[in-house]
């Protein structure tokens, strides 16, 4: 029985799991869910027309993949044509959100051009099944299809596999 169920529950999981070459289901965090810092709503349809580097990361570990971000930010790329959002998983840390809060208008003054969405709910760990307690790296291309995914600390490799995709799809 254990193995029916747990079979079931990979089959589920892996339903909603965003894949690279696929544009993901639609998903937006407002109100409770959360938001962008100005509260307005954050939709995943915000995610085209330029290539897109997502950072979707648990406060926790806010600072495994800044060797990543800073290669980003030393890259210059043409804000015309790519930029990044990152979407803080509240949910997945004991920090509260008020301090939080204060942290991301810190992050925001550093990086001035990524958009910062809160998400209260767990969101897109629910809808794209990604991955919890972690920092997750998506990049999309200006279709808003997916062509890089990375959860977890990105390697120097990682990294320069990373750059290259953005390159190539400018």
């Amino acid at each position: 029985m254990k193995n029916v169920f747990l079979g079931f529950l990979i089959v589920c999981v892996s339903a909603v799991a965003i894949e690279v070459g696929e544009v993901p289901s639609e998903v937006s965090i407002e109100g409770e869910e959360g938001g962008k810092l100005d509260g307005n709503a954050w939709h995943s349809s915000m995610l085209k027309g330029k290539v897109y580097t997502l950072f979707y990361v648990d406060p926790d570990e806010r600072d495994l993949n800044n060797a990543f971000a800073d290669a980003l930010k030393a890259k210059g790329f043409d804000r015309k044509k790519a930029n990044s959002v990152a979407i803080i998983n509240l949910a997945a840390t004991w920090l509260p959100n008020v301090i939080l809060e204060t942290k991301l208008k810190e992050k925001q003054k550093k990086f001035p051009h990524t958009l910062y969405v809160k998400d209260k709910k767990k969101v897109l760990v629910k809808k794209w099944g990604l991955a919890d307690n972690n920092s997750d790296i998506l990049i999309f291309d200006q279709k808003g299809k997916l062509v890089y995914k990375k959860f977890g600390k990105m390697s120097a490799k990682d990294i320069k596999e990373a750059i290259s995709i953005i390159d190539a799809r400018l």
